[in-house]
C-alpha cells in the first residue's frame, strides 16, 4: 500500500512540476533627465535688504514604469520615481511629510525612491477597469492640467467614435485612521467623475464633468466645505498643417462656513480658457496662444473665483507660471504678496511663437509672452498696476538619438509693476534664466 502511495505521489509531483507556469512579462518604460539652471535674480525685488541672489545648479530625476502583464487584458502598472535631487545639494528632512504636487510621495522620499503608481488595469468585454493609484488631474488640453498621483477606481469604454468614461478619486482622507487622530467624522476630499469623447480623423472634441465633495478644512479653526461642479469642453483638431486647440473651464457650487465661524457663505464661480494654434510647414512652423484665468481680488466679498488655473503640467514660459523653475529654483517674490509661482493664475496670457528646424534633429524656437493680470489684488488697498510683464524666450532642441536630447533655452523677463504690490515708490528688477537639460527616454 505504502508503495502504491509513494508511486500516486511521485506521479503527482511529475505532473505538478511538469505543467506549464503562468508566465508573467514585465514592460519597463522611464525617463531620466540631468539639468543645469542658473536664475539671475531669486526675487523681482530691488534695492531692499531681500533682494534675492543669483543661483545655479544641476538637478536630476529617474522615473521608471513597469507593467507586469499577467495577461493580453489583465496587468499591474506600477511607477517610481528616484533620486529626484539637487546634485550636492541639502536634502529635505526625512521627518518633514511635505508631499511633492505631482507625487504620492513627499518631497524626502523623491530625493530617494517615491513609488506613485500601482494600480491593476483589467480590459473585459465590456470595457476597461482600473483601481489603485493612478495618474489624476489630465483632461483634454494640457491646460489646466496639475498631473498628481491619486487613489482611484475607472471606467471606460469605446462606443464606434465615442469614448466614455467614470471615475471616482480619493483625493484626501482626514477621517480617523491608526496613523491619523482625526476629530471629525466627515472630512473626506472625494471626486466624481464622467467623460465623453468624440473621435474622428484628425480630430477629437469631449465633455468632463467633475464634481467636487471637499470637507477636508472641516477641522480647521475657520471649518467650511466645498461643493462644486467643474465643467471643461474641449477640442483638438488638425486643418491642413494648422493644428487648433481650444480648451474652457466653468467651475461652480458652494463654500458653506460652519460653526464656530460666523462668515457668511459663498458661491464658487471660477473660470479658465485657452486658444491655441501652430502652422507647420515642414521646416519653419509659428503659432500663438491666449490664456485666461479668473482672479479675485476681494476675499471678504460673497464669491470664490480662484479655485482652478491653467495648471502646472502647461508651461508657456521659462520663468513665468514654469513648474520645474518653480519646484528647483522656488517662486520668484515682488512686494506685498506678489508671486511668480508655479500655474498660471488671475491673469490674461498672449503669446507668439516661431520655430526653424535648419536640419532634421534640430528644433530652434523663440517665443514672445505679454501678461497682465485679470484682478489687480486687494490688500487692504488695491495693487497700483495689474501688468506682469513681457517675456522672450529661446530654446534650441537637439535630437542626439531616438531616445536621448539636449536641451538650452535662455528667458528674460521684463518685470512690470504688478510686483512693485501698493506701492509705486518699490523697486523691482527684470529677471533671466539660462537652463541647459538631457533627457533619456527609455
Amino acid at each position: 500500500m505504502k508503495r502504491f502511495l509513494l508511486v500516486l505521489l511521485s506521479l503527482g509531483l511529475i505532473v505538478a512540476f511538469s505543467t506549464t507556469a503562468m508566465a508573467v512579462d514585465v514592460k519597463v518604460s522611464g525617463e531620466y533627465y540631468a539639468a543645469g539652471m542658473y536664475l539671475d535674480k531669486t526675487t523681482l525685488k530691488s534695492g531692499t535688504a531681500t533682494d534675492g541672489p543669483s543661483t545655479a545648479f544641476y538637478y536630476q530625476r529617474l522615473r521608471v514604469q513597469t507593467d507586469f502583464i499577467v495577461s493580453p487584458g489583465l496587468k499591474l502598472v506600477t511607477r517610481f520615481d528616484a533620486m529626484e535631487r539637487a546634485w550636492g545639494a541639502t536634502r529635505s528632512p526625512a521627518g518633514v511629510a511635505t508631499h511633492s504636487a505631482d507625487s504620492a510621495g513627499t518631497d524626502a522620499e523623491n530625493e530617494n525612491i517615491a513609488f506613485d503608481w500601482a494600480y491593476i488595469e483589467y480590459k473585459s468585454p465590456i470595457g476597461v477597469f482600473s483601481a489603485g493609484y493612478m495618474n489624476d488631474g489630465s483632461t483634454g488640453t494640457i491646460f489646466g492640467n496639475s498631473y498628481s498621483p491619486k487613489a482611484r477606481i475607472k471606467y471606460s469604454n469605446n462606443f464606434g467614435p465615442v469614448k466614455l468614461g467614470l471615475a471616482y478619486t480619493k483625493e484626501g482622507e482626514l477621517s480617523n485612521t491608526a496613523i491619523y487622530t482625526g476629530n471629525t467624522a466627515d472630512a473626506d476630499k472625494d471626486k466624481y467623475g464622467i467623460e465623453g469623447v468624440y473621435n474622428w480623423k484628425g480630430g477629437k472634441a469631449g465633455l468632463n464633468v467633475n464634481y467636487y465633495n471637499q470637507r477636508d478644512n472641516r477641522p480647521k479653526a475657520i471649518p467650511y466645505k466645498r461643493a462644486y461642479f467643474l465643467f471643461t469642453p474641449y477640442a483638438i483638431a488638425k486643418i491642413g498643417p494648422v493644428a487648433l486647440q481650444a480648451e474652457f473651464n466653468y467651475a461652480v457650487g458652494d463654500q458653506e462656513y460652519e460653526f464656530p465661524s460666523t462668515t457668511a457663505d459663498k458661491d464658487i464661480e471660477s473660470f479658465t480658457g485657452w486658444v491655441d494654434a501652430t502652422a507647420d510647414f515642414g521646416m519653419f512652423y509659428a503659432g500663438g496662444s491666449i490664456a485666461y484665468v479668473s482672479g479675485d481680488n476681494d476675499p471678504n466679498d460673497d464669491k470664490v473665483k480662484n479655485v482652478i488655473n491653467g495648471g502646472r503640467d502647461w508651461n508657456p514660459c521659462l520663468i513665468m507660471w514654469n513648474y520645474e523653475r518653480t519646484k528647483w529654483a522656488g517662486g520668484l517674490a515682488g512686494y506685498n504678496g506678489a508671486n511668480q509661482d508655479t500655474a498660471m493664475a488671475n491673469g490674461w496670457l498672449f503669446q507668439l511663437r516661431g520655430g526653424v528646424r535648419p536640419i532634421e534633429k534640430l528644433d530652434v524656437m523663440l517665443s514672445a509672452t505679454y501678461a497682465v493680470a485679470d484682478k489687480k489684488p486687494f490688500v487692504g488697498t488695491e495693487y497700483i498696476d495689474d501688468k506682469y510683464g513681457y517675456e522672450v524666450d529661446l530654446t534650441a532642441t537637439y535630437k542626439i538619438t531616438n531616445n536621448l536630447s539636449y536641451m538650452l533655452g535662455a528667458g528674460y523677463l521684463k518685470a512690470d509693476d504688478y510686483y512693485k504690490g501698493l506701492n509705486d515708490a518699490n523697486q523691482i528688477d527684470d529677471d533671466f534664466l539660462l537652463i541647459n537639460k538631457l533627457t533619456l527616454t527609455f
